[in-house]
């Protein structure tokens, strides 16, 4: 019912008029068109002011932070650490999720399956409260007043948002942002260069040993980190439908009954359903090498660390000293592994690495001087 209800969601909401957009994507031509919600479409202009807007630290509380604090472009808009702090300078409770191909994705955050808008998902950093982030709860009216006072802001709003005057509100704002977000793709790797460009030089003999061990049945990680997405949550203007995909990988089994830490027990907060605990998004493996640490809660330092103490072991429950979950997803039945296998698996995640979207100036701070 979760998975039907989420795939009928996502199409109502985001399809629009046939999905499709004169906007003019950054992207190989194998590769689709992301959806664009109707309400929403795209342009240069709001684009633009979603760019600033992604990096002004007007937007927080203190004027520390923005939301380019945790989404570094550098990292593939992660920020290299295992919890984020907010304004309060106090952790999250689970590590910033990588933005590149946010545009695929049909549901956001690591664990719940209501989330489906970028334009939603764009007030729980800015005015939520449990965890703080940009902690502006409540001054809805002093962040306003910060941008209308700016020399650039109103005009950039008036050009980007014609037909509503160059209102600065809640919905010019988390539009104009959700824009920008959009546009954050990435499928120049080495490994896209060589399996859609033809060029069987572009990764070595290694990756390529270590792709024949990703896609193969043994170690079972294409099952969920498939597609041209690396994962199993995408959505497109080609695809009828959404595809949704929630795991449990076993990383924790605190009371021998596959029970997760307090405060991360995975959809299972949103749903309530017992069958639901453990259970968060799966996620991209897209420039996966510049992303550590690794797993929702930042747990597992490296790749190396991602295969051995986690997959290779029926889930990090086991390298901890606890049983195996029982709610782990059945796939995760663990696997016998080389060292020399290991590197080569991980010689095949590192060409997944998109250096020009790492440092491309269209999605860089426009507020510092290139």
């Amino acid at each position: 019912m979760l998975r039907r209800a989420l795939l009928a969601a996502a199409c109502l909401l985001l399809l629009g008029a046939g999905g499709k957009s004169a906007w003019q994507w950054d992207k190989p031509d194998w590769v689709p068109d992301p959806v664009v919600p109707a309400d929403n479409p795209m342009s240069a202009a709001k684009v633009e002011l979603g760019r600033h807007l992604f990096y002004d630290k007007r937007l927080s509380a203190d004027l520390t932070m923005s939301c380019a604090s945790c989404h570094i472009q550098a990292k593939a808009f992660t920020d290299g650490k295992a919890l984020s702090p907010g304004v309060d300078k106090k952790d999250g409770v689970r590590s910033a999720m990588m933005l590149a191909n946010v545009a695929y994705l049909p549901v956001l955050t690591w664990a719940n399956p209501n989330m489906t808008r970028l334009e939603q998902q764009m007030l729980t950093p800015i005015f939520g409260i449990n965890p703080t982030e940009l902690g502006m709860e409540g001054k809805e009216k002093e962040l306003f007043a910060r941008l209308a006072a700016d020399p650039k802001y109103p005009a950039m709003f008036k050009k980007a948002f014609p037909e509503e005057k160059g209102a600065i509100s809640l919905s010019t704002l988390t539009k104009a942002i959700a824009s920008f977000e959009r546009t954050l793709i990435s499928f120049d790797s080495p490994y896209d260069r060589y399996k859609y460009g033809g060029d069987m030089q572009a990764i070595s003999e290694q990756a390529k040993r270590g792709e024949a061990l990703f896609f193969g049945e043994d170690l079972e990680c294409s099952h969920c980190h498939g597609g041209f997405t690396f994962n199993d949550n995408v959505q497109h203007t080609r695809l009828p439908y959404a595809e949704v995909g929630f795991h449990n990988t076993g990383m924790y089994n605190m009371d021998g009954k596959g029970m997760y830490r307090a405060d991360n027990h995975g959809i299972r907060d949103v749903t309530g359903a017992a069958d639901d605990e453990g259970k968060f998004r799966t996620a991209s493996l897209r420039n996966i090498a510049v992303t550590a640490p690794y797993m929702h809660d930042g747990s597992l330092l490296t790749l190396r660390d991602v295969i051995r103490k986690h997959y290779a072991v029926k889930g990090m429950a086991v390298s901890n000293g606890q049983a195996p979950s029982p709610l782990r997803d059945n796939l995760i039945e663990g696997f016998a592994v080389t060292d020399a296998q290991v590197a080569d698996l991980v010689a095949f995640l590192e060409t997944l690495t998109d250096a020009h979207f790492l440092s491309d100036p269209k999605l860089s701070d426009p507020f510092v001087k290139q």
